[in-house]
């Protein structure tokens, strides 16, 4: 990157994460654009008085009123990245392998808590910061809980630096994490490499601050996130949360890096697990492992996987080849803790 400033860097990367916005990548192995292979929808409607199915307009689950004015924070503020009207065929712009049974699952989740008086999601700025700069009055952290005092993580979506694709890359993998009992959080963030990655610092800062009132430890913790998501977790992790305007707090113990291009690295760099397709068009897996193989040789701990035939942005991988990695992902954090 020559003499370029972290500042720098950061801008010209997220400026060509965006100019891939026309690409209008969809799809999950060739198969149909937002739908899992195999994925059955009508599993995805819900017992127990669970008020959503895949047949739900994303808009009621917007305006639900038990998500209060929360709700729009659920799906891409710019709805010109997302497509489809109903849960069951939600689609976002770069991303494959969406599972409508799982978007289904996460609005009821999410729904069953709030209307159980449980937080669901905490504003990581004060009301004078976001009268400030109102962009900050679309960003937050969804928390779900784990075990009290357990390790915390923090996952980050991709969009591209443009949007949140919270809804696929991130809010699975939370949830995941929390059956599992570890306590996981997804951050909303504001578009642009910069800002992301100062929402993203301010977030850790927030888990930090409010350690004991959320019930988590802030021993080991991981972050995670898929391609410009896993930029943001990298950099984080790299650079510290102080180079984004934070306290210094203390490294995550292990960076999750889902299909991203990144090729910078340095020695303080954590450990570091990554995964990619052999499809991706953004992502180059060859770039990706050279990454890891280099980070590994400097003797810091990596693993990855690549998986044959997978395009941009499977997040889970139900019903692939790759479904069942964030186990793997778990036993790498564990190992580094």
């Amino acid at each position: 990157m020559g003499n370029l400033s972290r500042k720098q860097v950061l801008a010209l990367l997220g400026g060509a994460l965006t100019s891939l916005a026309f690409a209008g990548l969809s799809g999950c192995s060739g198969g149909e654009p937002g739908v899992a292979e195999n994925s059955d929808t009508e599993a995805g409607t819900p017992s127990g008085g669970f008020p959503y199915t895949v047949d739900t307009p994303i808009d009621n689950v917007r305006s639900d009123a038990t998500f209060g004015s929360w709700g729009r924070l659920l799906f891409p503020v710019d709805k010109g990245f997302m497509s489809g009207n109903t849960l069951g065929a939600l689609n976002l712009t770069w991303y494959s392998c969406i599972d409508p049974n799982k978007t289904v699952e996460i609005c009821n989740y999410l729904h069953d808590q709030a209307a159980s008086g449980a937080q669901v999601l905490y504003d990581i700025y004060s009301d004078d910061e976001k009268a400030a700069n109102s962009d900050k009055g679309d960003t937050g952290l969804f928390f779900f809980q784990g075990e009290k005092d357990a390790p915390f993580a923090i996952w980050s979506a991709g969009g591209g630096f443009a949007y949140v694709a919270a809804m696929h890359d991130s809010f699975p993998h939370a949830l995941e994490l929390s059956k599992r009992g570890y306590n996981a959080s997804a951050v909303v963030y504001r578009p642009g490499a910069q800002t992301a990655c100062e929402d993203l610092s301010r977030a850790i800062s927030f888990v930090f601050d409010h350690a004991e009132e959320l019930g988590v430890s802030i021993d080991g913790y991981l972050l995670g996130g898929g391609s410009a998501g896993a930029r943001m977790s990298a950099w984080v992790g790299g650079y510290g949360t102080a180079a984004f305007g934070e306290p210094g707090h203390p490294q995550p113990i292990a960076v999750v890096t889902q299909y991203t291009g990144l090729s910078e690295w340095q020695e303080s760099d954590p450990a570091t697990f990554a995964n990619v397709g052999t499809s991706d068009p953004i992502a180059n897996w060859r770039v990706m492992q050279e990454r890891t193989d280099e980070m590994s040789s400097a003797g810091i701990p990596t693993e990855f996987h690549v998986y044959q035939g997978l395009r941009h942005g499977f997040g889970l991988g139900t019903g692939t080849e790759a479904e069942g990695w964030i186990n793997q992902a778990v036993a790498f954090w564990e190992a580094q803790r």
